[in-house]
Parts: C-alpha cells; structure tokens; sequence
C-alpha cells in the first residue's frame, strides 16, 4: 500500500512547501487522483470504540468522555486536545461475578478485563428477581451514559464469553484445549440473557442498542484462565449458526424485532465470509449486518468478503482493530484498505485507552491504582478521520488507495483524507467529473499530522482550489485532511 515507484524520484521541495510555489497546472510529478462522483460505497454510520476493558478502569473519567465522545477542544494534562467525535459504542456484557452457585465457586471479579456480568445463577430468567443484579458494572455502564451524553447515538451489545456457570468448565476464560465451552442446554439461556439485558437498557437505562452480537473471535481458541488471560469462548459455525437463531427468537419475544442481530465478529475478514457462507439461507436472513474485525492488517480478500455481503444485501461494520504502533500509520493503512475493499459502514477501535495499543497510554498499567498517561500520535492520526468523516456522508471512488474521500450532501462538502508514506511527494487531486467542484480560488482546509513529528492535526490556511484541482506537499509519514467546500454531485 505505497506510493507508485516512479513517484519517488521527486525534485526536492522544502517540507512545507505549498500550492502558491508551483504552477497554476499542477506540480511536476505530482501523484493525480480523480474523485468519481458516481461512485457510492455506502453510508457512513460512525467511528467507534468498545468499552471492555478501558472504560471499567475509568468509567467515571468525564475528561476522557470529552475526548472521545466530543469534538471540542479538551484541557487534557496541560495542553488543548481535538476531541475524536466517536460516536458508536459498544458495550461488553460481562462473564464474571464474585458469587459462586452451591459448591460451583465463581471466577471473581478480577482484574480490568474480567467484567461483571448480570445474572447470577440460573435460578430465574425474571429480571425482576434475586437471580439478577442491575447494580453490576456500574464503570462501564456508566461510560455508556457519559458516552450517549456527548452525542453517541449507535449502540451494540456484544458477549466475550457466556457467564461462567453456563460453560462446561465454569471457565469465561474459555475451555483448556480451546475448543466449544458453553454448555449445550444454554445457548437459549446465553441468547435470552444478551436480550434480557437489552430489554432492560431499552427501559431503564435510555440506551437502545442499534444491534446485538452475541459472540466475539468464535473462530479462536480460546485456552481457560492460563492462555488469553481476558474473557473468550469458541464456537464451531454450526454453533455460531444456532446462536443466530436463539438470539433473533429471544429478541423478537422481548418485543425488540427492530434491533439487529450482528455476526460473527470473526479475528478476519477471510474466515468473515467463510463463516457467513455456512449459515443456511434461514440463518443468512436473520443476521442483520456483518461484523468482522481488522487483524488480518493488509491481508485478507476485504473484496470477496463485501461481495458476499452485497450479494446477501447486509452491510459491514469492522467492531475491532487495534495495534501497537503508536505512530498510527499502520492504523491509518488499514482504515484505508477497509474503506476501499470492505466498504464498511462503521469502523471500531479497540482499547482507545490501553498501555500497549491505546490513543491514550496508562500509568502504572495493570497495577492497582493506574491513571490516563500520554497521548499518543495515533489520537491525531484517529482525529484526522473521525472529525471529518461523519455519520450520513456518502464514502466514494477516491482514485488511489491510500486517500479516502466522502462527500456532505447536507453541507455539500467534499473531505479527502490521504496517507503519505516514506518520501516526500505532491499528491494532486482532481474533481472535474463533479457538477461543481467548488469554487476556483476558493480556500481549501487542510489539517496535518506528521507521525514523525511536528504536525499534530495542525489546521493550515494555504492550499486553494484552482479551477478542479488543488494539491498538496506531503512530507513523509504524514496524513493529511482536506475540506473543499460548494461541491455538488
């Protein structure tokens, strides 16, 4: 996913340098890309990110809401930070509890990735009852509401792994060889507790969730309390294909016919679709989106995976991707990969906050009493895409595989979002196919964020729209964003 060879061998042009320093027909070797205004690869329903684990170490941390969940400027440790603007939740319904059944002992409320969960035995399905404890992971759930208080308006509920007295094992952790935990009688009981907690946000807490994935990474072998040291169960597709089917019967009896049910969160795009195309055609129809995550980095047939869908007519969304490159390259790669191969409708990173993958690291991570740390550049990176690219824009052709546009029908903005890699280059981009393309001589917004350092999503008054064209001066590793504005289809 690099430039084109031939492009590198540029004439050297000072880092910064700007529009008004070549000609009016363009830079010499510069890189074209022509928008296609007739193309449309959905839209775009919103950037987000999971609560488990994070959010139950820092649930109440109204400051990290308002980086998130905002777009407005944050004080955060001594400096004035860009809020994201995420707007998709999901929310992890735990495995956990501290309360063991008879002489069954309970796994314990651990540490920050084992989560409470709800029901506390199999005595009662009534909520209502002593069965249940509404009071449970108050952290978590609280960031939900901080969350949905800030302008989040997209919600999923997802499962890592049934509560621990519906395994095999009493093990959230996942079964010693890897292979199938939950119990055979409970895949009703595992479905009607995601919907039961469901019905009960829908009543109590003012959080519709827009969908429900009832598993995560089934395709895993998830290896008990010695092996992931986090919550997780494999499931066979045969199993994943039943669980669809409780799920969908349990919702409809809870009167939430209108709320999706979303499969399977596989580790891949590849085993996505293969997991998709073993369901029967009974079981294709009751999954309302597909969900998959991004660990495949820049492998994976994205393509084949999108034709699967469009076939079925589903939409896509990739629930999870994470990285420990803080300089947010190889995350920036991936969203454009994703975004022109998979055309995905919602995009999800992981553990925002996190001492290894985070936007934002920890202190002391792992240990009693660890707080927010640094930022890392990866947050600029995020703030390049999710500030821009907002929910009911269209996703369009971009002409090159490392920009990603998206057009405003409301504002009647074009946003273009290009990655640079190892070499200094101009990028040219071109909207003549446009009915307007906005206005020549007319301001384009340019923000910059330089992985290598400098830029760190600095706003620049300097590119102009000449005719249908403008361009750009990239510096190597750097992602920049682009806003041209009066521009019809």
């Amino acid at each position: 996913m690099r430039r084109r060879t031939a492009l590198r061998a540029l004439l050297a042009v000072p880092a910064g340098a700007v529009a008004g320093s070549v000609l009016l027909g363009g830079p010499a070797h510069a890189a074209v890309a022509t928008i296609d205004p007739r193309s449309n690869w959905g839209t775009w329903e919103g950037w987000g990110t999971s609560l488990a684990w994070w959010a139950k170490a820092f649930g109440h941390d109204t400051t990290l809401a308002d980086l998130f969940f905002t777009r407005d400027q944050v004080r955060y440790r001594g400096e004035d930070l860009p809020g994201l603007g995420l707007n998709i939740v999901r929310y992890n319904a735990g495995a956990c509890t501290d309360r063991p059944i008879g002489s069954r002992p309970a796994p314990g409320i651990g540490g920050f990735k084992q989560i409470e969960g709800y029901q506390l035995d199999w005595y009662s399905a009534d909520p209502s009852s002593a069965s249940w404890n509404w009071y449970a992971d108050s952290f978590q759930r609280d960031m939900m509401w901080l969350a949905r208080d800030r302008g989040a308006n997209t919600f999923e509920l997802f499962s890592n792994s049934p509560m621990w007295w519906m395994t095999r094992n009493d093990d959230p952790f996942g079964a010693a060889d890897g292979g199938e935990n939950l119990q055979d009688q409970n895949y009703g009981r595992h479905a009607a507790y995601l919907a039961t907690i469901a019905r009960y946000a829908h009543d109590h807490w003012g959080v519709d969730f827009t969908s429900v994935q009832p598993v995560n990474e089934p395709d895993g072998a998830w290896g008990g309390s010695w092996g992931h040291g986090q919550e997780g169960c494999h499931f066979e597709r045969g199993s994943q294909a039943r669980l669809v089917n409780e799920l969908r019967t349990q919702l409809d009896q809870r009167d939430l016919w209108w709320m999706k049910v979303a499969g399977m969160d596989a580790w891949g795009y590849d085993d996505a679709r293969a997991t998709f195309g073993s369901f029967d055609a009974g079981t294709r129809a009751k999954v309302g989106r597909i969900n998959t995550h991004g660990y495949q980095g820049l492998g994976g047939r994205r393509d084949l995976l999108y034709t699967a869908a469009q076939a079925a007519g589903k939409g896509i969304w990739n629930t999870e991707y994470g990285d420990g490159d803080g300089s947010g390259m190889a995350m920036s790669d991936v969203i454009n990969c994703d975004l022109r191969w998979l055309h995905p409708t919602g995009w999800v990173y992981w553990q925002v906050v996190d001492g290894w993958w985070g936007m934002v690291g920890i202190d002391g991570f792992g240990q009693p009493g660890m707080t927010p740390g640094a930022v890392a550049t990866k947050y600029f990176v995020m703030a390049q895409y999710s500030r821009h690219i907002r929910p009911g824009m269209r996703i369009l052709d971009s002409g090159d595989p490392n920009t990603v546009a998206a057009y405003d029908p409301a504002r009647r903005t074009l946003v273009i979002v290009a990655t640079n890699h190892d070499t200094g280059q101009w990028l040219d981009y071109d909207l003549s196919r446009f009915t307007r393309p906005g206005s020549d001589g007319a301001l384009v917004g340019r923000w910059c964020t330089n992985t290598g350092g400098g830029d760190r999503y600095t706003y620049h008054a300097d590119t102009t729209l000449h005719g249908s064209r403008f361009w750009s001066w990239f510096n190597p590793r750097t992602v920049q964003t682009f806003e041209v504005s009066n521009v019809d289809l």
